[in-house]
């Protein structure tokens, strides 16, 4: 790997530009709310990779003292060639890619990272099929390793059409949501499953949400509950927020006044939530949001914009990292953004 060398104000890496931008993000960036919670900062905001044609829907996760990030390269969006690429960093700054992953004929969308209790990372994907640019099948993936740089070839999960868009171990066992557009292309119904080694799913029950649901992240609190935040495609499109105590089969509801895509979010060591995701009032937008069991309030804009969104997010010495992509720049590009959270 070659070393990072700073120079104009571009940092590159691996043969990546890297444009540190912090006066200018702090600029750019938005506080959209004005309540006397705490107030999200933008120290420092990197463009981290941008070598691929289409570079979307990244994920953040730290694994063995090092940094670790995945997102999608194809030539576009949708009805691609997707192939899933991973880069690391010892310190957050100087990114290298460390592999590569792809499946013949499948495009492989939205790598989700975690970590399995015998100390493995794993990613989690969907896998579609095209054919003539029509969509005509989907299975999720799921790959291992042990250090980040060599993983099993993506393996079939779940069943044909499913797709499981992310995973969060609890307690042994990995729980994830799942929905089946080619089973009920109205109702589009979430199941939620659960797996001991992240191969083997059995359904916990299926969640009773209206309008197109799809895109879920589940997370736990200190007392055990899951929290799910799911987004939906049809009526008033607004994001729904849910909490279910253990064994996750009663789920207590309720609808944002907030449409999101790509949805995630991180339960902090004080047991504060944030969120982040895709906003549309105004164009699309990539926000970072106060979330609560019955909340979710936009109180960041980064900068952002068009195809945009799908953060990772990870807490790490009192700052929120998060990636994300954007193609405000004209090309579709990977970000990295560090935010502080202070009264």
């Amino acid at each position: 790997m070659r070393q990072a060398q700073v120079w104009g104000g571009f940092l590159m890496a691996a043969g990546c530009v890297v444009v540190w931008a912090v006066g200018c993000a702090a600029a750019w960036a938005q506080e959209d709310g004005e309540d006397g919670g705490v107030k999200p900062e933008l120290v420092k905001l990197a463009k981290i990779w941008d070598q691929g044609a289409h570079n979307a829907f990244t994920d953040l996760i730290r694994f063995q003292g090092k940094w670790f990030c995945t997102f999608r390269e194809a030539e576009g969006h949708v009805k691609g060639d997707g192939r899933i690429r991973v880069l690391a960093s010892d310190d957050g700054d100087a990114w290298a890619s460390t592999a590569f992953l792809e499946a013949d004929g499948i495009d492989l969308r939205d790598p989700k990272l975690s970590v399995t209790p015998d100390g493995r990372l794993m990613i989690v994907a969907g896998g579609s099929v095209y054919r003539e640019g029509e969509l005509v099948g989907r299975q999720p993936r799921v790959a291992f390793s042990e250090d980040g740089r060599e993983w099993t070839p993506p393996q079939r999960v779940l069943e044909e059409g499913d797709w499981l868009w992310r995973v969060t171990w609890h307690e042994g066992c990995a729980y994830g949501v799942t929905y089946n557009i080619f089973a009920d292309a109205d109702a589009w119904a979430l199941r939620l499953v659960k797996s001991a080694d992240g191969v083997n799913y059995e359904t916990v029950t299926v969640f009773a949400i209206p309008d197109r649901p799809n895109e879920t992240t589940l997370r736990f609190l200190a007392n055990g509950d899951m929290v799910a935040l799911v987004r939906r495609e049809a009526g008033t499109c607004h994001t729904w927020i849910g909490v279910s105590s253990a064994p996750y089969t009663d789920w207590t509801w309720h609808e944002t006044q907030h449409r999101v895509g790509g949805p995630n979010f991180i339960v902090l060591p004080d047991g504060a939530m944030w969120a982040a995701g895709r906003s549309y009032p105004g164009g699309a937008k990539t926000v970072l949001a106060r979330m609560g069991l019955d909340r979710y309030e936009p109180v960041l804009t980064l900068p952002s914009g068009g195809d945009c969104s799908y953060p990772g997010l990870v807490w790490h010495e009192g700052l929120l990292w998060m990636t994300y992509y954007s193609s405000h720049e004209d090309k579709t590009s990977i970000y990295l953004a560090k935010i502080r959270l202070e009264p």
